[in-house]
């Protein structure tokens, strides 16, 4: 491992940015709630895609992935109460913990984190897209059929390419629209999403329970209890491997409610609140709306092409709910206000991953300044930016698996930074303590998902794994472009801020207690890797 140690001369380190380039604090935990309410609409994204994985199961898929979210978030609360200055979330908090071992990895956690999360924008603006488009004009018109193909990328996947269509002007519009909304600061963002929020939020409740109210959920829509292949063989769970990989980049996503622990007015309260409110909000939706849905239509409707790449779920949840030609409507601009809602949600959090990257020294300084409003713009428009090239290809379900592949990679580093904080910053003040418990069980997830990473993603293509993983190593010329060259390998005084001098040894460099232990954790997580591919393999 290169650079196992900060360097002990870090105190002549220029500051990723000066002190007028802080985040505002003027968020509650509310507030935070409500930023991240977009997530609980992410279950929309990929539920024909699971249930067409894997069949009836898919609704274990959701209960069991939410599940491990929600034990998962109870290690993000206690790690974001140890930085109450910093932004980003919880790759951030993460990444101090990896940076005593290794100056590699610890970037590498924010990094993945970023790529996972920033292509929402691009998810959610294109099928946004695809409803108003829908909507306003017939199917066959020559606005909803013509496309000029860029870069034919078949040696990635089959079909896959560069091209321009009405999609990718009208989600260019939608991304420039949120970019306007956030412009102005995180409470003003706040305040537009908490409106649309409910507008969203409260559709879904009652999709999710109007079914079972008027006993329209059959059982016979979830029987037979098998995947797709017939039986709980090997490759049957193989396929449920690969419903719970792609579930995740969805179901443990409101551990985005935590990037704004900089913004807090008071972080070691608000951080807690705001990220176990959110993941309640999401263990509801995440259990009855695939529940309703399932129950209602069956796992061979949710399996149509129109539901599982998004087109045609605003058509389901009318036939779910009942009503005319004005409840379609409705239900469409719900979906569409849904959908900006995760689009904010996003560019809010992934932009603050970037934004606390540069300022600690992982990523190019450029991106670690704010405008009057506390808005981190440079971040913001380095999203929108690749948003916009990633709009140009023609699979979103391929960019989701790849950018699942770096999701799992963050979620093992920062599940085993959650006992590695306990052992190197035994004395700093922590607002929330998790159970020890569920840091034991949040550290064997950590393991689940590595399994996961290299079972379960198997299942779309081994170009998502490749794709993902190159993805994931081009932090390495990034970040040493800005270590090595723009900061002379001396981390900046601001990566330090908030770690009492009690953990600081001989020089300022941060003390190292646990011995071997993350060395052999890393040893351990790409064992898992290799396994899922074995079983992989094994399954055909």
């Amino acid at each position: 491992m290169a650079g196992i140690a900060p360097d002990p001369e870090r105190t002549t380190a220029p500051t990723a940015a000066a002190d007028d380039d802080r985040l505002h604090r003027t968020l509650d935990w509310k507030g935070g709630f409500w930023i991240a309410s977009g997530v609980p609409a992410l279950v929309l994204f990929s539920i024909g895609t699971i249930a067409a994985t894997i069949g009836a199961p898919s609704v274990l898929v959701w209960g069991v992935s939410i599940s491990f979210g929600l034990i998962q978030s109870f290690i993000w609360a206690e790690i974001a109460g140890l930085f109450p200055r910093k932004s980003g979330g919880a790759s951030v908090y993460g990444a101090m913990a990896w940076v005593r071992y290794s100056k590699l990895v610890a970037p590498l956690s924010v990094w993945c984190n970023w790529l996972a999360w920033s292509p929402v924008l691009m998810i959610g603006s294109s099928l946004a897209a695809g409803y108003v488009l829908t909507a306003l004009f017939p199917a066959d018109a020559v606005i909803n059929t013509w496309s000029l193909t860029l870069l034919p990328l078949d040696f990635l996947q089959e079909d896959l390419a560069l091209r321009i269509n009405s999609t990718f002007v009208v989600a260019a519009l939608f991304l420039l629209l949120v970019f306007g909304l956030q412009h102005g600061g995180i409470l003003r963002a706040a305040r537009v999403q908490t409106i649309i929020g409910i507008a969203v939020l409260v559709p879904l409740l009652i999709v999710g329970i109007v079914p079972l109210i008027t006993g329209d959920v059959l059982a016979e829509n979830f029987s037979p209890f098998v995947p797709l292949n017939g039986a709980w063989d090997l490759s049957g769970w193989t396929l449920l491997a690969g419903g719970l990989f792609i579930a995740a980049w969805s179901a443990y996503a409101f551990e985005t409610s935590i990037c704004y622990t900089a913004e807090f007015r008071d972080p070691g309260r608000d951080t807690v609140r705001a990220i176990l409110a959110a993941g309640l909000a999401c263990l509801v939706i995440y259990l009855l709306v695939p529940i309703a849905f399932q129950g209602a239509l069956g796992p061979e409707r949710l399996a149509e092409p129109g539901i599982v790449d998004g087109d045609g779920v605003g058509q389901a949840m009318t036939e779910i709910v009942g009503g005319g030609p004005v409840v379609a409507n409705l239900l469409i601009v719900m979906l569409v206000l849904a959908l900006l809602l995760t689009i904010m949600t996003t560019m809010a959090g992934s932009s603050r991953t970037l934004y606390q990257g540069a300022r600690d020294g992982w990523l190019p300084r450029f991106l670690g300044t704010t405008n009057r409003h506390g808005a981190p713009t440079r971040a913001m428009w380095t999203d929108l930016v690749f948003n916009l090239v990633l709009l140009l290809l023609s699979d979103t379900v391929f960019v989701l698996a790849a950018s699942t592949v770096c999701y799992m990679i963050f979620n093992f580093l920062n599940l085993n930074a959650g006992w590695m904080h306990r052992i190197d910053n035994p004395t700093t003040p922590r607002p929330y303590r998790a159970p020890t418990v569920l840091v034991a069980l949040g550290t064997i997830l950590a393991f689940v998902n590595a399994l996961l990473l290299g079972w379960g993603s198997s299942v779309w293509g081994g170009g998502a794994l490749i794709f993902g993983l190159v993805g994931a190593a081009l932090i390495l010329p990034v970040f040493a472009f800005r270590h090595f060259y723009q900061d002379r390998g001396v981390f900046p005084d601001t990566m330090y801020e908030d770690l009492p001098a009690s953990e600081r040894g001989p020089g300022g460099a941060l003390v190292r207690r646990a011995g071997m232990l993350p060395y052999l954790v890393l040893g351990g997580g790409i064992a898992m890797i290799v396994i899922g591919q074995i079983l992989a393999g094994l399954s055909g």
